[in-house]
């Protein structure tokens, strides 16, 4: 996220806490998204697609439930556990809602004092106050909400209380950009978090404790493990996103780094125990001194022409997509890298939330307002449906299931979340009628 940005943070504040002052003009479409608003990246060429298809069915617009967002570029707000159970912010709470039962429950209140009720290495004990929920992640019963300073929040949902408070930072530029909640390889839940202070740092949660820490020469505003846990994409404050391969193994030390090294001083700090360390201080080893150990390889991924704010990998592992504010999608294969295989077009603004379903056969991508695309990945992406509506946009889930789709709507008249479930073709029961 720019440097630059806390006028935004701060505007976008004040209309937060006038959210329910029904005679203050909405100003919505003035957040600062000037960078997607022109004709500057109108000459990309991208894939044409085919509208029209029809993949999720409209099912429920819920308005008793306000999905809410703090900042104009953060939109991981929305979370679905089940096909019925979704997780959202609404103002200072994290609201869980039942599609099956209609009934919203508050999980979690911050505009007061939140400290953790139980006691592990590292947790803050004294916990937060008014924290500003920036990011959201659910999934295995955790939620884990990161703030605007660097805090790191953690609940599980099935015990009462908050579990572990930490803050990644005390840097002024510590804004929480993005968090994801995953299944190590040992079966172990972890968390990631991607910080503006260009760090991206890793939680082991069984241990409650500070995994690994990774810098990177500019601020990270999102990450994404792939599903085999071995490769991490890193997009932010610089058009090309780079992967780091981080599986154990033999890796050696390769001449982008150096570059990185050289140019940027870029900082690679490891946690794990090796015979041979380097954090990026004096002359890198050689490769002759790199022998079997274990290290970073780092491939950027070139092609965008400003920030990128969301990435997602597809379940096989080997495909995954970027989104940036020149308005795209791009679609990148891990065994070529040296170009996207597809790119693909935002109507209005920049690509701020991306997700494929767990199945592989659809990716939904998230413009800031109005506009949610889902492609049909299945058939290379020619066709797409497009899903319209009023509002800016807070974040979007499919199901765990592929069954639904939610999609957080922010606006002072119209803000709600919207359901769509998926159609099926169940033709053979037609021979029933």
């Amino acid at each position: 996220m720019s440097q630059h940005q806390g006028g935004d943070i701060d505007y976008m504040a004040d209309d937060y806490e006038m959210a329910d002052d029904d005679d203050v003009d909405f100003r919505g479409r003035g957040m600062g998204d000037s960078e997607s608003d022109d004709d500057e990246y109108d000459h990309l060429e991208c894939k044409p697609t085919k509208k029209g298809g029809m993949y999720y069915e409209f099912r429920r617009n819920t308005r008793s439930v306000k999905s809410t967002i703090l900042h104009f570029q953060l939109r991981n707000l929305v979370w679905a556990t089940s096909k019925h159970d979704v997780y959202l912010m609404s103002h200072f709470s994290i609201i869980h809602w039942s599609s099956l039962t209609c009934n919203k429950t508050e999980v979690l209140n911050v505009s007061g004092h939140v400290a953790p009720c139980e006691k592990h290495p590292g947790s803050l004990l004294e916990g937060f106050t008014q924290t500003q929920v920036s990011t959201l992640a659910v999934r295995d019963k955790l939620l884990v909400a990161g703030g605007f300073q660097g805090e790191l929040i953690c609940k599980n949902l099935d015990r009462p209380g908050v579990s572990f408070c930490s803050r990644t930072t005390y840097d002024d530029n510590a804004i929480t950009n993005a968090v994801e909640v995953y299944d190590s390889p040992s079966g172990a839940i972890h968390f990631m978090a991607s910080n503006n202070d260009c760090g991206v740092r890793n939680f082991d949660m069984e241990r409650f404790q500070l995994s690994t820490h990774f810098f990177f020469p500019w601020p990270v505003n999102h990450s994404s493990l792939s599903p085999n846990g071995k490769l991490l994409v890193i997009v932010g404050d610089n058009p090309d996103g780079i992967l780091v391969d981080s599986q154990t193994g033999k890796v050696l030390f390769c001449s982008f780094l150096f570059f990185l090294w050289k140019n940027f001083k870029i900082k690679f700090h490891e946690y794990e125990q090796t015979s041979m360390s380097w954090d990026g201080e004096g002359a890198p080893p050689t490769l002759a001194q790199c022998g079997s150990q274990k290290w970073l390889r780092v491939v950027p991924l070139c092609g965008h022409l400003d920030f990128s704010f969301a990435s997602a990998w597809h379940p096989d592992g080997h495909t995954f997509a970027t989104g940036n504010q020149d308005k795209t999608c791009r679609i990148w294969d891990i065994r070529n890298l040296s170009k996207s295989v597809a790119v693909l077009k935002g109507n209005l603004g920049a690509i701020r939330s991306i997700r494929y379903t767990s199945d592989g056969q659809f990716m939904a991508m998230a413009e800031p307002a109005d506009f949610v695309h889902v492609y049909d990945v299945k058939n290379g992406y020619e066709k797409e449906q497009e899903i319209d509506f009023f509002g800016e946009i807070s974040g979007v889930s499919f199901s765990p299931d592929t069954e639904s789709l939610f999609i957080g709507v922010w606006d002072r008249t119209y803000g709600s979340l919207l359901q769509y479930g998926r159609c099926r073709n169940y033709s053979y029961l037609d021979s029933l009628i």
